[in-house]
């Protein structure tokens, strides 16, 4: 079968999984008064199509910020914006001021979860579709398989789709970053990631390796000839995509700072639920609330953060090829879920993503989703979650052979899969037994500290894998 035809089917397919898991419950399905992220995109779109930019940030009688305030950079509130001028053309009730807070329907849950569709469609599965046509390497059949693992991905698929948030229009904007880089396109990469950054800020994870490729790239050139021109370039290109996605902030200071307050609300404090972080898991031992002060708390978070990252974004900066890139993102952006203020649980899928062509699916794939369990009982999709885990599972591992001639010899990964054991028993424990009364998130704790262990190991492993002899001639002319 030609290859398009199988790249057909694949879309069709992971189609018909993302539909089948939105029929289920989303975040705080009838649960007033806050609700859940359902809630909080919906209540966006209100915002944003019955008030002006200006005061989208700003706590006014029209916009209260306690209630699902927007703390999302400007382009997820134009996407919002766009959103609800649909919206108000199908139904008024479902965006209209103050009135349809906590709106729940058939009809406006078909159209949200529509939402997430189409812009998967138009940003990230596209992006996924060239990404491994061109930038993963063996025969057809074998990149087919590795777009069926990144497009059926249960975590994604679950938390966009079941949960209900839009992860798909970020992780696409940097994928398509990745892929122009890939291509040698630097500045069309540059512009994309520009633009992921402005939809999400938790693309930061990310950036560093971006920053570091690209100038790297631009010494090895030379600063004094080409080298200098392409910086230029990239640097006019980067300051252009920001200004226009700010610009209706931009006329008054005040406003700028308050969308930046608004993206990073480091008031809220170190701790975002049981999240399987450096700091959670430390908590349970030291009570790291109690020791250091709020702005302590925030300066040692950024001390080890840069300190964890820095080794693999100077290796890049100083062999600036594309393998050692695809690490980098991997390595930064587990650094930053290790050890980076105000982490979310959600934000594993930002350190799995680049690394899905390694194969390592013991690890990478069922430790972020097992990581995430806790959730998903909350939201009540324990079904889809049990149904699209193992069915992934059984496709990559069995029926597509996927852990099968990859850069498994390259990478070394033989032993490290067997890591796989602890969050399977894990999860068994979450889902069938009930806690003692005395301790009622012990279970959440001990899946979160467990994951904590394995993506640790992880981000260890690949830090050596980085560091590492090079690859062979033959390797090093594919990835480059």
């Amino acid at each position: 079968m030609p290859t398009w035809s199988l790249v057909s089917i694949c879309v069709l397919l992971c189609i018909v999984v993302r539909w089948g898991v939105s029929l289920n419950s989303y975040s705080g399905a009838g649960k007033p008064p806050m609700f859940g992220d359902y809630e909080a995109q919906r209540h966006w779109q209100e915002v944003t199509y019955n008030l002006p930019p200006q005061e989208w940030y700003f706590n006014t009688t029209d916009n209260d910020l306690n209630y699902w305030g927007l703390d999302y950079p400007p382009l997820t509130a134009y996407h919002s914006w766009i959103c609800a001028y649909i919206a108000k053309t199908i139904n008024p009730d479902w965006v209209e001021l103050h009135k349809s807070r906590g709106y729940e329907s058939p009809s406006h849950k078909l159209f949200m979860r529509a939402t997430v569709l189409v812009a998967d469609l138009l940003i990230y599965i596209p992006a996924v579709v060239l990404y491994c046509l061109y930038l993963t390497d063996g025969s057809s059949k074998k990149k087919v398989s590795t777009l069926l693992c990144f497009l059926l991905y249960p975590g994604l698929i679950l938390i966009d789709y079941g949960h209900f948030q839009y992860n798909g229009v970020s992780q696409g904007f940097a994928l398509w970053g990745v892929l122009a880089l890939g291509l040698g396109w630097d500045v069309s990469g540059s512009m994309a990631f520009s633009l992921a950054l402005n939809y999400k800020q938790m693309e930061l994870y990310h950036a560093l390796p971006f920053f570091c490729y690209l100038l790297g790239k631009c010494v090895k050139l030379g600063l004094m000839g080409k080298g200098l021109f392409l910086l230029v370039r990239i640097a006019v290109t980067v300051l252009v995509t920001f200004a226009l996605c700010w610009l209706p902030f931009l006329s008054d200071p005040h406003q700028a700072l308050q969308v930046v307050r608004r993206i990073f609300p480091v008031a809220r404090g170190l701790f975002e639920d049981k999240v399987a972080n450096a700091w959670c898991s430390l908590n349970t031992l030291i009570k790291i609330r109690s020791i250091l002060s709020s702005e302590s708390q925030l300066q040692f978070s950024f001390a080890c953060t840069l300190l964890a990252v820095l080794p693999s974004s100077i290796r890049l900066l100083i062999k600036p090829n594309f393998w050692q890139f695809k690490l980098a993102l991997v390595n930064s952006s587990l650094a930053f879920f290790l050890f980076s203020y105000q982490v979310h649980e959600k934000s594993i899928l930002l350190a799995k993503k680049k690394s899905l062509d390694c194969k390592c699916i013991a690890v990478l794939v069922l430790v972020p989703l097992c990581s995430m369990l806790p959730l998903f009982l909350k939201d009540g999709l324990l079904a889809p979650y049990t149904v699209t885990s193992l069915a992934f599972l059984l496709l990559s591992i069995y029926l597509l052979s996927a852990l099968e001639h990859c850069s498994e010899e390259e990478l070394r990964l033989g032993a490290y899969r067997k890591l796989g054991t602890g969050p399977k028993l894990q999860l068994i424990v979450s889902v069938v037994l009930v806690p003692p009364p005395h301790l009622p998130d012990l279970f959440p704790v001990l899946v979160s500290a467990t994951a904590f262990l394995h993506f640790l190991g992880t981000f260890i492993y690949f830090n050596v894998v980085q560091f590492s002899r090079p690859l062979s001639k033959k390797s090093q002319k594919k990835n480059n």
